[in-house]
């Protein structure tokens, strides 16, 4: 991957902020702490980087049970979704005004929720439609993987129900649909031992 690519619109890279993560060392921490999109990398990244290891601790890797390719679109797709993306206008309380959230702001929304779904983790998410145009309808777009044992359909529900219910809360979008598809099926990572039961 070219550094160009993986490069947030503030200048810093996901390498950059990974290793930040790992080290607790970056050239400017200032910003860092100051700037949502690097805030949204390093919530990303953090939460990508914990199930990747409980993936690992499992040898879910080893076994094939969906961790290699699942794991590699939620990195190729990472870098788009902290992306700023589009602008979407917000009603002004003032004349002159002018207001906007953004596409990235509302993607990663979108993850935190479903993330916090029990059974379920995000993989890519998408907003179709015209965004830029008030009032125009919009159709959410998300993937996720089910772990196993959990009722699948349940989970979907589930993700939609909190998907429309923050978006309802945090925007002025108008959601016509939102479709939510179970892509894989991770093996659920076993509780730590607890001392006694060993």
């Amino acid at each position: 991957m070219s550094s160009t690519n993986n490069r947030l619109e503030c200048g810093r890279s996901l390498e950059e902020l990974s290793e930040y993560l790992d080290t607790g060392e970056i050239s400017d921490p200032g910003h860092v702490a100051a700037c949502p999109e690097c805030q949204a990398a390093l919530d990303s990244i953090g939460r990508l980087a914990t199930l990747e290891a409980e993936l690992r601790d499992q040898e879910i890797t080893e076994a094939g049970s969906g961790s290699d390719d699942w794991m590699q679109s939620i990195l190729n797709n990472l870098r788009l979704e902290l992306r700023p993306g589009r602008d979407i206008p917000l009603q002004p309380e003032h004349p002159g005004d002018v207001l906007v959230e953004t596409e990235g702001a509302i993607l990663a929304l979108i993850r935190s929720v479903t993330d916090a779904v029990p059974g379920a983790t995000t993989g890519r998410c998408r907003l179709l439609g015209d965004v830029s145009e008030p009032g125009a309808a919009i159709t959410v777009d998300a993937q996720v993987a089910v772990f196993f044992g959990e009722p699948i359909a349940a989970v979907a529900e589930d993700v939609r129900t909190e998907i429309a219910a923050v978006l309802e809360r945090q925007t002025e979008l108008n959601i016509a649909a939102i479709n939510v598809t179970v892509v894989d099926v991770l093996t659920q990572p076993e509780p730590p031992a607890q001392e006694g039961n060993q």
